[in-house]
């Protein structure tokens, strides 16, 4: 009997039928180190000063534990960025703190009551800290990569006769500042540091999905890009806010800039989507959608050397069983 369902054959004309071993992993970089996630555990490993690595495993806990609102497409691609954003900021202040020298060498001088009364000072201020550090990524990041274009291409906007003109001008000029700030990041010192450890988070991932051992040889044999990283969302959200931007026209000045807004949530679930049939497929149409994205990974991962692989590889298989998965997919 045929299927009759529409989205069986949407299905197969991207994915072609066939999918990607994906291991569903993630992760991000921290300060000397790693965060890795699967399912409702993560981990964050750090090179700490004296060379040691100091591993911490947690249960994951979304922000908003709903359910059945995670399982909805498009509407999950929201609740996923905003976790991402705040365990990001959560792991990096948590590897941060093994590099606070004065801070210890302080509180070695204190009483016990003064040590818990300044780490309940101290869990207040990093709560604040994260929420406003919170609120000001999001709103940098939507007045310099969506308000910033726009104003920049309204100067120009009565020479246009079309307003789609007007629109890919904006679009074009959005991915060119999103382009220079990768670029700008790229070449600080400090951030190269961490682009490594992003390259081998991407390694580690890889040499699983390839059928490999996770094994230091093989992680820094593996490639450095990967079809899911968050350097991929961020240009698919560049472009899928462009067409939405073209689809969406509007005679008033106030109400452009409302839309850009309002839209926002929107492209990020629809790019959250694309970037999760990417992950999950090997079709040549997706394949080709990936190239731009996996190009830019140029700039955001680094080739890491042999130690921040270990890094990487203790953080994995503290939230994942890679030799059950080899044994069950390859």
């Amino acid at each position: 009997m045929k299927n009759l369902n529409p989205f069986y054959y949407i299905q197969l004309f991207f994915i072609g039928g066939k999918k990607m071993k994906s291991s569903n992993i993630g992760g991000q970089a921290v300060m000397e180190g790693i965060m890795m996630r699967h399912k409702d555990v993560y981990s964050v490993a750090v090179r700490k000063p004296d060379g040691t690595i100091e591993l911490k495993v947690e249960p994951y806990k979304p922000v908003i534990n709903c359910k059945p609102l995670l399982k909805v497409p498009f509407v999950r691609g929201v609740f996923n960025f905003v976790d991402s954003l705040v365990m990001g900021i959560s792991c990096l202040m948590y590897s941060a703190s093994f590099f606070e020298e004065e801070e210890e060498k302080e509180k070695k001088e204190l009483t016990e009551e003064e040590k818990t009364a300044l780490e309940k000072k101290k869990e207040k201020e990093e709560k604040l800290f994260m929420a406003g550090t919170l609120v000001l990524s999001l709103v940098l990041a939507v007045g310099i990569f969506f308000l910033l274009p726009y104003f920049l291409t309204n100067l120009l906007r009565n020479v246009f006769i079309s307003p789609y003109v007007a629109n890919l001008l904006e679009a074009v000029l959005r991915i060119f500042i999103f382009f220079c700030y990768m670029v700008l990041i790229s070449r600080m010192k400090d951030i190269q540091r961490t682009f490594e450890y992003h390259g081998a988070e991407h390694k580690c991932i890889n040499c699983i999905e390839n059928g490999w051992e996770l094994t230091v040889e093989n992680v820094l044999k593996s490639s450095r890009l990967h079809k899911r990283c968050g350097t991929s969302f961020l240009f698919f959200v560049m472009i899928v806010s462009a067409v939405l931007l073209m689809l969406v026209q509007s005679e008033s000045h106030v109400m452009r800039l409302v839309w850009r807004l309002v839209l926002i949530p929107v492209v990020a679930g629809v790019s959250y989507e694309i970037i999760r049939l990417a992950g999950n497929s090997d079709n040549k149409l997706i394949g080709l959608l990936s190239k731009p994205g996996l190009a830019l990974q140029q700039l955001t991962t680094r080739e890491p050397d042999a130690e921040e692989a270990e890094v990487a590889i203790a953080a994995v298989e503290a939230v994942f069983d890679w030799k059950t998965y080899l044994r069950d997919n390859f």
